[in-house]
C-alpha cells in the first residue's frame, strides 16, 4: 500500500499546489536543478508529495521564515 505522502502527481497537480505556477517553469525548475525531486515514469514527469512537502519547507527555511509544527 502506497502512503498518502508518496502518492505522485502530475506535473499540472504539482503547479496547482503551488498556486498556479507555470508548468514551464516546473520543467525549468527541474532542468536547472533547483525545483522539487522529480521522477520520470516512462515518458511523464511525476513527484512524489512527500518529495514537494520537503522542498517547500526548504524553501520557507531558506528564506528565513520559521515553520510551525
Amino acid at each position: 500500500m502506497v502512503d498518502s505522502d508518496d502518492r505522485l502527481l502530475c506535473v499540472d497537480d504539482v503547479a496547482s499546489l503551488l498556486l498556479g505556477v507555470p508548468v514551464a517553469t516546473l520543467y525549468a525548475w527541474r532542468y536547472r536543478g533547483t525545483g522539487p525531486r522529480g521522477l520520470r515514469v516512462g515518458r511523464h514527469l511525476r513527484y512524489r508529495r512527500s518529495d514537494l512537502d520537503a522542498w517547500i519547507h526548504q524553501q520557507l527555511d531558506a528564506s528565513g521564515h520559521t515553520r510551525r509544527r
